[in-house]
């Protein structure tokens, strides 16, 4: 009897997130960082566990070990790498240009290769420690041809003006899926190197106001044209939300595993709502708690210092007479509320119902075809994601 199209299932809850966040974001501050290795895992094993296609979830069986010896020893290569390439650069900038800037501008553009260079095995890490019904995910090898492809597809992205983005992405896109293995089957993206330009379609609209507005204005002297500038401006995050929702949709769709495939329905205004909503949300929550910290540092000080609150502060010489522990006391303040619960909440708000949306927008088609499918064997890592974790690459999940 042939199975039904396979659904998936969300199961991740905002209860459980904010108190694992905050716990693994705590831990991580206090640890000067060395914690974030296991707050990843742990959270990546947190959302993995949400998503269950079909009832059955997704497992993360990656160990924060693998994670800190990578990143540990990815910073000696790249100490290594970047110290001896830019004493070279900096020594023929000084000889022959007399100057450090063409050193500072080379030095970055070599070091763009090794960006992409860990975005490929940072995704080949992630979907080797990746199961789902017991059946390990795969990337195989292609490193070099990703550096190469990723760094000519950017050139001309910037050379277009942005124009050309969806084409890069799909590129990008097609030559890592048809590398990624399910088992024994290996995974195909369909469709041409154009099929994503439809869904930037709102961007482009959004930008061409903002570009035509601010010139108009200019050119003619006239500030009327300004309200096609805010049109376009008001436009661009709608125009965002719409390719983030049909560039997922065109792409899935577009994958092929052996004879099955999928079908996915994510809603542009959905996205939209969720940034719009769980940025307000995130806003409130963070004014809330300033003020609050900021009442109970008030009460200390009344405590250790009454006359201090009496004066009052008429301006910024009084604040600069606080004592140096009231100054450390509001500088950790900051930090805990940009850092710290900024990242809490914007799991909560944002990252995991949009996470929900798509997964339970996306259904897996003909699931009939996975049933023939076997274990792969296990691909080993020296340096995990290390290199993903050295570069400013974000932390992604």
């Amino acid at each position: 009897m042939a199975l039904r199209d396979l659904t998936t299932d969300y199961a991740g809850r905002g209860t459980p997130m904010f108190r694992l966040a905050l716990k693994t974001g705590v831990l991580t501050v206090l640890t000067l960082g060395f914690y974030r290795f296991w707050m990843k895992t742990r959270m990546r094993r947190y959302y993995w566990s949400a998503i269950r296609p079909g009832g059955q979830p997704l497992e993360f069986t990656g160990r924060p070990t693998e994670m800190l010896t990578g990143f540990l020893t990815a910073v000696v290569v790249l100490a290594f790498y970047i110290g001896l390439v830019n004493l070279i650069l900096m020594f023929l900038s000084f000889s022959l240009f007399g100057g450090d800037a063409p050193a500072y501008l080379l030095s970055f553009l070599g070091l763009v290769p090794m960006i992409f260079f860990a975005q490929y095995r940072a995704r080949r890490y992630i979907l080797a420690r990746t199961r789902w019904r017991g059946i390990r995910f795969g990337l195989e090898p292609g490193v070099k041809g990703y550096v190469w492809r990723a760094s000519l597809w950017w050139i001309v992205t910037i050379l277009s003006a942005g124009i050309l983005w969806p084409v890069k992405t799909f590129e990008l896109e097609k030559y890592r899926t048809d590398r990624t293995w399910y088992g024994d089957q290996r995974f195909e993206q369909t469709g041409g190197r154009w099929s994503l330009m439809g869904a930037m379609k709102h961007v482009y609209i959004a930008a061409a106001l903002i570009g035509a507005g601010s010139a108009a204005a200019a050119l003619l002297e006239q500030p009327i044209w300004f309200v096609a500038t805010a049109m376009g401006a008001a436009w661009a995050p709608l125009g965002l939300a719409h390719w983030k929702a049909e560039s997922f949709k065109r792409l899935t769709e577009g994958k092929r595993l052996g004879e099955a495939g999928f079908r996915c329905r994510p809603r542009g205004g959905r996205i939209v709502a969720i940034y719009l909503l769980g940025g307000l949300a995130i806003a409130g929550l963070l004014i809330a708690l300033l003020f609050a910290l900021g009442m109970g540092i008030g009460i200390l000080l009344s405590v250790f210092d009454p006359e201090l609150i009496a004066q009052g502060f008429d301006d910024l010489a009084s604040l600069a007479a606080l004592p140096a522990w009231v100054a450390t006391m509001a500088g950790l303040t900051a930090y805990f509320a940009a850092f710290l619960f900024w990242g809490v909440l914007r799991e909560v708000f944002i990252t995991m119902p949009v996470a929900r949306h798509l997964a339970e927008s996306t259904e897996i088609v003909n699931p009939d075809a996975l049933n023939a499918i076997r274990q792969r064997p296990r691909d080993e890592f020296a340096e995990a994601e290390g290199f993903a974790d050295a570069l400013p690459l974000g932390d992604g999940i």
